[in-house]
């Protein structure tokens, strides 16, 4: 019983761990938008994850808020 709760446990913290690094490193955006998209806008066509990125990428170098990309 004792081992039952301890990979229960370990199951939450390594689910708590991957929540964490997909927020921190903005993995889950797509998730999100796709989320949104599919609630607010149900006839619209949902991009694929590549085509996310590609636009999100030219929304950040196209707004001088966002800092300035070196490489």
């Amino acid at each position: 019983m004792r081992s039952l709760r301890r990979a229960v446990s370990l199951g939450r913290v390594l689910r708590s761990v991957r929540w964490y690094v997909r927020e921190l490193t903005d993995e889950s955006a797509y998730d999100r938008y796709v989320a949104h998209v599919r609630h607010g806008h149900p006839d619209a066509e949902v991009p694929s994850r590549r085509d996310f990125e590609r636009m999100r990428t030219d929304r950040q170098e196209a707004d001088p808020r966002q800092g300035f990309r070196c490489c």
